[in-house]
């Protein structure tokens, strides 16, 4: 049963970064170009994150759902 819920929080996770880049594209379309750099800051995390081991939004995710197996925790 853990395995599924880590199957759901992958998922979260990338729904959640989905959203965040396609909301930033459309609300720089809609309002001005400074909205781009909200897609270009997820695009940075998301390839430093191997590196790092550090990802925003598993940290969160962590917290919110604990009896999974820890994301991009820093180990």
């Amino acid at each position: 049963m853990n395995n599924d819920k880590d199957i759901t929080k992958v998922r979260l996770h990338d729904g959640i970064v989905g959203i965040l880049n396609i909301g930033s594209i459309l609300l720089a379309s809609k309002f001005g170009f400074d909205w781009i750099y909200v897609a270009a800051a997820v695009a940075i995390l998301q390839i430093l994150s191997p590196i790092t081991k550090f990802c925003p939004v598993y940290t969160i995710l962590n917290k919110l759902i604990p009896d999974t197996t820890p994301m991009q925790n820093g180990k």
